[in-house]
């Protein structure tokens, strides 16, 4: 049977194959510490897994959900980014809710691309992002993320005519791989850059409520003029615990609103009506749970960065996310080299680098979803490994 060439353009997630390989040597008694995956060992809390639970039971609540009126969700992540970031959008037009930030992530491209446009993609980055482009017919035109500038692009190292040329460029901070974090004055330059060129901004913001110690995510659209020149993409799955729920939002310029609603109105028929519900719950409740749920990640955090500084490797302590990424040891080829031998030695994974990207080699990826004993351990392995 024959596909389409585009599949050919592009590789499956690695993740997802890794996972394969994991469950296989654990079925075989090795004892895998997968510190790859971004899938956090957290619940979401008993407010809203118990709307979820009551919505489900009410036998009215399984018709196609576009039976159902999406305001009051839409109404609740509108007030949820005016309590958290200051910033007013209207629900009706600048608020659009998703089955998780991916299926944004993904139909955003169709929105904005047609064949042979240029998209600007940050690398190192989330590799949906380059699989998004490709699949739309897009054009990619990389933007390094270098750790001398602190892992922020350069848009004056941007060529205008590449510039002019380009429809979109994704941003993503508090950053994944990387850790890293933007400062008012990136976002305020970016804003001006995009307004300049006429470049869609589509900033991905999953990781805003996993901060430590005094920092705090900002939102591109709190910056004026934000909302003139792109969108920002949130989700409930790292903030409220809930990756498995796929409850995702969009807001920001109403055109892109518009052209991404119109393209969802054919690919799905709304969000399942008790997830809806407990969404809503979730948005408009307490939220003291995070304050405890990021001192645990900042604890996991302070075990990873000790071990690996002990071993002499050098790392940003990260300010947010639950992401590590560091420097692989002198002696090894490359990032897969390094992790994969990690791996069949001590049964540890960690992510290369460059799956993220060509400006992702010579790093690795650790994910803080253990606890720390367990974070304390793997770092042991790679101390004895390494010696």
């Amino acid at each position: 049977m024959r596909t389409a060439k585009r599949l050919e353009a592009f590789d499956a997630y690695l993740g997802t194959a890794m996972n394969v390989i994991l469950t296989r040597m654990k079925d075989d008694g090795k004892d895998v510490i997968n510190l790859g995956l971004g899938d956090p060992d957290v619940q979401p809390p008993e407010n809203q897994r118990r709307a979820l639970a009551d919505a489900c039971m009410d036998v009215d609540h399984h018709h196609y959900p576009s039976f159902y009126s999406p305001i009051p969700l839409k109404e609740a992540i509108a007030d949820w980014y005016r309590r958290h970031f200051d910033i007013r959008c209207d629900p009706e037009t600048e608020v659009l809710p998703l089955l998780g930030s991916a299926d944004g992530l993904f139909h955003i491209h169709t929105c904005l691309l047609d064949h042979g446009d240029i998209a600007l993609v940050p690398d190192p980055c989330y590799p949906a992002y380059v699989a998004g482009v490709t699949i739309a017919g897009g054009v990619i035109e990389n933007v390094p993320l270098k750790k001398e500038n602190g892992f922020l692009p350069d848009l004056a190292a941007v060529e205008p005519k590449v510039a002019q040329k380009a429809k979109m460029i994704w941003v993503n901070y508090p950053n994944n791989p990387t850790a890293a974090v933007a400062t008012e004055e990136f976002y305020q330059d970016l804003i001006d850059w995009a307004r300049r060129y006429d470049v869609a901004v589509i900033s991905d913001n999953p990781y805003s409520e996993v901060c430590f110690e005094d920092y705090r995510a900002p939102s591109f659209l709190q910056f004026d003029g934000a909302k003139e020149v792109g969108v920002e993409f949130n989700s409930l799955s790292k903030a409220y615990n809930a990756c498995g729920w796929r409850i995702g939002m969009m807001l920001g310029n109403k055109d892109i609103i518009a052209g991404m609603a119109k393209i969802k109105s054919h690919s799905d028929r709304g969000m399942f009506y008790p997830l809806q519900v407990a969404a809503t719950e979730a948005l408009n409740g307490p939220t003291d749970f995070m304050v405890e749920r990021n001192r645990m990640y900042q604890k996991r955090r302070d075990v990873v960065v000790k071990g690996l500084q002990d071993i002499g490797l050098d790392l940003q302590i990260p300010r947010a996310t639950f992401y590590v990424w560091a420097d692989i040891p002198k002696g090894f080829k490359d990032s897969k080299e390094f992790c994969f031998r990690v791996l069949d030695e001590i049964a540890v994974w960690m992510i290369p680098g460059s799956m993220y990207g060509g400006c992702g080699e010579g790093f690795f990826r650790i994910a803080l979803t253990h606890p720390a004993e367990r974070l304390a351990e793997a770092m042991d392995r790679l101390r004895n490994f390494l010696s």
